[in-house]
């Protein structure tokens, strides 16, 4: 419905406006002779103005960058700083952990990792908890361990799910195979074999799909996020989950549930409000209040199995585990972040103020009857360029416009408005406001009304 050539003008236009306010930014940029890509990560070249924001400094919902330029952030680290941007009581935690008791990186145990681990048990309910630094590691020890005790080599994906950058997960539905096979997702850097070779794939809400791989026998557990959230928010059709568990348990497969990004569903994720069953929870980003973290837990019954294997080096060589795993400065932030940031009553505001930033949104598309949709997990909201909101991971693939995304997200940003960067998510904190969203869709209203008319 949008014209191409408008979109390029205004694009066009929001790219200068964008260099000519940013001046730091861009010499900061041009002068990183010394990091790949001339980023400290290369996905930070995702910037539809040519060259990246440089932070000064973030507080709560808002970030300033080095022109001192202020933006209301609804990107909050792609969930990592869920919390908000240095929350007191995890600055206060850390500050205590690193000035009075010192002792980051000792490798002994402390306190408050057994208050986190009861903390994370009345949430998601598994019964025995390991932390990593992040829930990418967490995914990787996790696919070892299940591999171990079920003997059994391969993991079931769903395709377009998002992982971190595990080697297996990397795997979508091959178009081409009329089975539903898997094959390597596009633009998988260096895997170190055929991603098929460890790995199989059905698409999200496709029962059908997931038993047909399921009957190989070959696979250890699935793991999946319980709505996917990387390739906007597609989520589970009623009896969906219900179908899951009941077939891993007929063919003799695990279940692990990546909470890392639907963790904003409540404060025990998609696991606590509808009721899922997994054998293993995975969790990261946001539990930390910013502090590099991540965490797998257990059932009782799947602890036990794995320690009473002598044949397992659970201690040194098993893969399940790093030095710097469970510092005491990440543990503290985990507990402060639990304890007093991301309760169950900041859940219930941070949930009002995602729905009432759908409803904007939706206003927004319905004034103009443009063909999008918004979906809605908890204090996450993301829209897609699809209507009605794709079903599975390969069809919200195919509704993204990177074109469209790029000039929304340059013309969100020279108006004071940070969106993740990858997609059109944005994630309220517990001091993202109504005024906030108010203001975002009045900036988002008038900048679609300009494609538009």
């Amino acid at each position: 419905m949008i014209d191409r050539t408008v979109i390029a003008r205004l694009h066009e236009r929001e790219r200068a406006r964008f260099a000519a306010a940013n001046p730091r930014s861009r010499a900061a940029y041009d002068s990183a002779e010394h990091l790949f890509g001339r980023v400290p990560m290369t996905w930070m070249n995702k910037k539809a103005g040519g060259f990246p924001i440089y932070l000064d400094r973030a507080s709560g919902s808002r970030v300033w960058d080095i022109d001192d330029h202020e933006y209301l952030d609804f990107a909050l680290g792609d969930t990592g700083a869920m919390a908000g941007h240095s929350h007191p009581k995890v600055v206060d935690a850390v500050e205590r952990r690193i000035r009075e008791q010192g002792g980051l990186t000792t490798m002994l145990p402390t306190e408050d990792a057994e208050w986190v681990g009861a903390e994370l048990t009345r949430r998601f309910g598994m019964d025995a908890w390991s932390f990593s630094l992040t829930a990418t590691d967490a995914n990787r020890w996790a696919i070892r361990l299940v591999r171990a005790l079920t003997g059994k080599p391969k993991v079931l994906f769903h395709s377009y799910c998002y992982h971190g950058s595990v080697d297996e997960s990397l795997i979508v539905v091959d178009p081409t195979n009329s089975l539903g096979d898997g094959t390597s997702r596009p633009g998988n850097v260096g895997a170190p074999v055929d991603v098929t070779v460890t790995s199989r794939v059905a698409e999200f809400n496709d029962v059908e799909g997931l038993e047909r791989q399921l009957a190989h026998g070959d696979v250890a557990a699935v793991l999946i996020e319980p709505a996917l959230t990387n390739i906007g928010i597609v989520l589970p059709e009623p009896g969906y989950h219900e179908a899951v568990r009941a077939l891993t348990r007929r063919y003799d497969a695990l279940l692990i549930i990546d909470e890392t990004h639907t963790f904003s569903a409540g404060p025990g994720g998609m696991t606590k409000a509808n009721g899922l069953e997994p054998d293993i929870v995975v969790i990261g980003k946001s539990i930390g209040g910013g502090i590099p973290t991540g965490a797998y837990g257990l059932s009782r019954e799947l602890a036990e199995r794995a320690l009473s294997r002598t044949d397992l080096d659970l201690v040194d060589m098993g893969g399940v585990g790093g030095t710097l795993a469970g510092n005491p400065l990440s543990v503290a932030a985990m507990r402060a972040t639990l304890e007093h940031v991301l309760t169950d009553a900041a859940f219930e505001g941070m949930i009002t103020t995602a729905t009432a930033f759908t409803k904007g949104i939706q206003e927004v598309f319905d004034c103009h009857e443009l063909p999008w949709s918004i979906n809605q997990l908890g204090a996450r909201a993301e829209y897609r360029f699809a209507k009605p909101y794709p079903r599975t991971g390969t069809d919200a693939a195919n509704a993204a416009d990177a074109e469209l995304e790029d000039y929304l997200h340059l013309a969100l940003a020279n108006r004071g408005i940070l969106l993740t960067p990858f997609h059109n998510m944005a994630l309220m904190a517990p001091t993202t406001t109504i005024q906030d969203v108010e203001q975002h869709v009045a900036v988002f209203a008038d900048v679609v009304a300009e494609l538009v008319d």
